[in-house]
């Protein structure tokens, strides 16, 4: 997608928010190539880092709504078809996908919607199963902000961080390299204060 790359180059507070949307439905747009980048201009005074997490921050909202609407509307069987067709499959999704974001919505509750926003690979779907179980709009709208913006002000804080040691030429390989430490991070503490949260339900059951 050469036009992506085209307004990864140009990145200003228009791209982050419609790029953030992107990323936020089914187009496969990596946010950490998105906000990351944004936030090491802005710590060379290019942008400003609090509306950089900002218009990201709500390009991630419409695009979750989007997602949201459509499954309210569609249903369950028009998800899969989608997910299954050669256009879903273009945008790297497949019903399997789907089924994991729906999985892992149904097994933690409402507050999956924050939390899922900050794993890989259910990060974007997460809307997709909140729309499908007609989730207050209000409380969605309200933790895919909180997750969506606490994700956004990781990616901020690594640019942030980059600016003072990575020359720009080697930026996009440092982003990736920490990116996925990052990763690996947020999944094990995601897990760790699920396995807390699952303990101390079961302790205050008995």
């Amino acid at each position: 997608m050469n036009w992506i790359n085209t307004l990864l180059g140009n990145l200003n507070y228009h791209t982050i928010f419609f790029l953030m949307m992107l990323e936020s439905t089914v187009i496969p747009v990596p946010s950490e190539l998105v906000v990351s980048p944004a936030a090491y201009y802005a710590a060379g005074g290019n942008l400003n880092i609090w509306l950089v997490i900002l218009f990201s921050t709500l390009g991630a909202d419409l695009g979750a709504t989007i997602n949201y609407v459509v499954a309210y509307y569609v249903g369950r069987p028009v998800v899969y078809r989608f997910a299954n067709s050669r256009l879903g499959h273009l945008c790297l999704l497949t019903q399997q996908k789907v089924e994991k974001s729906e999985k892992y919505f149904y097994d933690h509750g409402k507050v999956a919607t924050i939390t899922g926003r900050l794993i890989p690979g259910i990060r974007h779907l997460i809307s997709i199963p909140a729309g499908l179980s007609k989730m207050h709009f209000g409380y969605f709208l309200l933790y895919t902000t909180l997750g969506a913006g606490a994700w956004n002000c990781i990616l901020a804080a690594l640019g942030w961080y980059l600016h003072t040691i990575v020359p720009e030429d080697q930026l996009y390989d440092k982003i990736t390299e920490y990116g996925d430490y990052i990763k690996y991070f947020i999944i094990i503490a995601v897990v760790v204060a699920a396995a807390y949260y699952m303990v101390k339900h079961y302790k205050k059951g008995k």
